[in-house]
């Protein structure tokens, strides 16, 4: 459908983004009874949806699946009032008001945006990452850990997520063996001592990922030890990339301030650079980047939206 021959649907607030930032606030938009439009893109839920179990939310003592509590979300979102479009918006125009937003499917005017776009995996950038996507290299165990049953997988990263995905995929891989660029992993304390302790996982201390190797699937890694710069391969069926995530705000460039890694400004009321607009979660937090602090902020983002609204 082209926009351009239609006119363009009026919304009070339009929310970008179906994680926990974007979900949140359009719980609380709902609530106020402003009937909030959610434009999600293709992935409901977020990154947090590709999250096998998530331990650390509030209300679940026992953890609960990623996929599961973002469905809990948009289904108390929707009990308010919230409307849920899974379509990606292709364009913003934030130079006028009411702001300006294309979708697939048409344009949306609308007199407050909150962005919640999230964010999303970064890329090794090597010979035959790109090529064996899908055939042995992946950025979501919860995805594609099943197939990989009885082989041996690599992980890249020493974060929180590498060592959650690394401790997921023990359930499918006979080994595990996490590449880390240093001698030490940034992951909280309670995860290192879980994988250290793992007979599965293995560790490949010092080393970068040189090249994927492979004919129609992944074979192996070619490592290079960044102390000494020794290199050496590593046989492997697959390798799972969790090396950080790039915030999804290349549609703002220009219109709003951001800081050197294209992380949307906010203050601590939310508010963007540009009156009406906020931003919340991963697209506004490369500091914390946890479900509940995503979801505080899309809380908070939505607060500010309505109090905006009444003074308009």
């Amino acid at each position: 459908m082209d926009g351009s021959t239609i006119s363009p649907q009026h919304e009070k607030v339009v929310i970008l983004g179906s994680g926990p930032a974007g979900l949140s606030a359009a719980l609380y938009a709902a609530r106020a009874e402003l009937n909030p439009l959610v434009i999600g893109g293709i992935e409901p839920g977020g990154q947090a949806s590709l999250t096998d179990t998530i331990e650390n939310y509030p209300g679940f003592p026992d953890g609960i699946g990623g996929a599961e509590l973002g469905d809990l979300f948009q289904k108390q979102a929707e009990r308010f009032g919230a409307r849920v479009l899974f379509e990606m918006a292709s364009a913003v125009k934030l130079n006028q008001h009411p702001f300006e937003v294309t979708t697939d499917s048409g344009i949306y005017t609308t007199d407050s945006l909150i962005i919640a776009t999230g964010a999303s995996p970064v890329h090794l950038n090597v010979p035959g990452e790109k090529e064996f996507t899908g055939k042995g290299v992946s950025y979501c165990a919860t995805c594609d850990g099943w197939f990989f049953k009885g082989k041996s997988v690599a992980v890249v990263g020493g974060g929180d997520s590498a060592i959650e995905e690394a401790l997921f995929l023990t359930r499918f891989a006979t080994s595990v063996t996490i590449i880390h660029r240093r001698d030490s992993l940034r992951a909280g304390a309670i995860l290192q001592k879980r994988a250290k302790e793992h007979p599965a996982i293995s560790f490949a201390w010092n080393s970068v990922v040189d090249e994927v190797l492979g004919v129609t699937k992944v074979t192996g890694l070619r490592l290079k030890n960044t102390v000494t710069g020794e290199q050496s391969t590593l046989p492997v069926d697959g390798v799972f990339i969790f090396i950080g995530h790039t915030p999804n705000t290349g549609m703002f460039t220009g219109q709003l301030d951001m800081d050197d890694k294209d992380v949307i400004k906010v203050n601590n009321l939310l508010e963007t650079s540009v009156p009406g607009v906020f931003a919340a979660g991963e697209a506004a937090d490369s500091h914390f980047r946890q479900v509940i602090t995503s979801a505080g902020m899309g809380a908070a983002a939505a607060i500010q939206a309505t109090h905006y609204l009444e003074n308009l």
